[in-house]
């Protein structure tokens, strides 16, 4: 029971989730026929974070994640924000109606991601890396999927909106079908007040500033690495047609990459700690993050590599930080704390994807991703004193 529940439960995510990036993989292919401006076309990405932000605030301050049956809470969010996606095709891009559809969007997620991570959560017994991590690599192949939809449908960007609304509306029927596991606490009473726990405890607060420095880099290498790859291959596609390959690399990179860095981050996570894996990750894509510009206009293979590398580590150590803090929390509090991470998260996001187009304007792809490997920095020096801390001897079974 556990493993089809969890399976169905990544199943869900996957579909759900196609909505987070839908638009902003279009990207490119919208430019064919309207001419958008960088802050415009940073807000196809940053009115999802936005509205993420706001729904994960008003989960937390209602204690929603904890009160409500988790399947009914992401099953309405997930239909309202199929909606939402679909109702961009009765406007023109750049309109302030789509932007505000990708904010409701957004406002939805904070029903699907952080109660997705508490639902795999209830069925945990020495696997909670991997268990969130089959979550986290779900979100980040759903956020690739619109890359996948984009490349298929050629440069008809309606196509990729209309796939993942359709697909958001199984996920919706499907997730009644996902079982809770022993671990779920029942709904109980919520006071506000509990949300500061978040950062008064000295080990929450420090498995958060870790989180922080990763989401510090991750968003804008998502959002803006497809841009990245079709500027690169424009100057040198080797042959192949450079917006195509931008789209199927930049799938392979956030989707396949970021997933197989999710799952070998959870499994390693699980025997050989959450603090060590964290660390580790965040050195290698901080290092990504500076080393990618110098290949620009390389060659395919080798941008596509370096690419494929950022892709994994980026991503390697996100389920970590959750699944750090649902062992660190009280039981009953798990989805509020969780959601309460999120929200700081994507909160942060809203200034690195629209810092992106004014320091490519500035320096170019060359130096553009560097300032985002302060935010591994940051986040492995918080992590190395949480792997000080007492409070780490409950991180993966004593596995700091």
């Amino acid at each position: 029971m556990k493993a089809i529940s969890i399976a169905l439960l990544a199943i869900c995510e996957v579909a759900a989730l196609s909505l987070w990036f839908s638009a902003s993989a279009v990207v490119p292919s919208i430019l064919r026929e309207y001419a958008l401006s960088a802050a415009q076309v940073s807000l196809f990405t940053s009115s999802v974070q936005a509205g993420f932000v706001a729904g994960t605030v008003l989960s937390a301050i209602f204690g929603l994640a904890d009160r409500l049956d988790p399947r009914r809470y992401f099953m309405a969010s997930t239909i309202v924000a199929a909606a939402a996606n679909a109702l961009i095709l009765a406007f023109e891009p750049g309109s302030a109606a789509v932007y505000a559809a990708r904010f409701v969007t957004g406002t939805c997620m904070a029903g699907i991601y952080p109660v997705g991570m508490k639902m795999a959560a209830s069925w945990a017994k020495n696997d909670l890396g991997l268990l969130v991590a089959v979550l986290v690599g779900a979100l980040t192949l759903g956020s690739a999927s619109p890359h996948l939809f984009n490349a298929l449908g050629g440069i008809d960007w309606r196509f990729t909106i209309g796939a993942t609304s359709l697909t958001a509306l199984f996920a919706a029927v499907a997730v009644n079908f996902v079982r809770l596991g022993p671990r779920h606490v029942a709904p109980r009473a919520f006071s506000p007040g509990e949300l500061m726990l978040a950062f008064r405890s000295r080990s929450l607060r420090l498995a958060n500033f870790g989180y922080l420095g990763h989401m510090w880099e991750l968003y804008a290498m998502w959002a803006w690495l497809g841009v990245f790859l079709a500027a690169s291959f424009r100057i040198n596609s080797a042959g192949f047609d450079a917006d195509a390959l931008a789209r199927i690399v930049a799938f392979l990179t956030i989707g396949v990459g970021g997933a197989v860095g999710c799952f070998a981050g959870g499994w390693l996570a699980d025997r050989c700690g959450r603090t060590a894996v964290t660390i580790g990750a965040l050195v290698i894509s901080g290092a990504c993050a500076l080393s990618v510009g110098f290949v620009f206009g390389a060659h395919p293979m080798l941008v596509g590599a370096l690419c494929l590398l950022w892709g994994v580590s980026v991503i390697a150590d996100s389920a970590q930080f959750s699944a750090s803090i649902a062992e660190l929390s009280p039981p009953e509090l798990t989805g509020t704390m969780l959601t309460v991470q999120t929200s700081a998260g994507f909160l942060l996001t809203l200034l690195t994807i629209h810092m992106m187009p004014a320091l490519v304007a500035a320096v170019g792809w060359g130096w553009a991703f560097a300032p985002l490997a302060l935010g591994p920095l940051f986040g492995a020096a918080a992590m190395a004193r949480l792997r000080r801390h007492p409070d780490a001897a409950r991180l993966a079974g004593g596995r700091r």
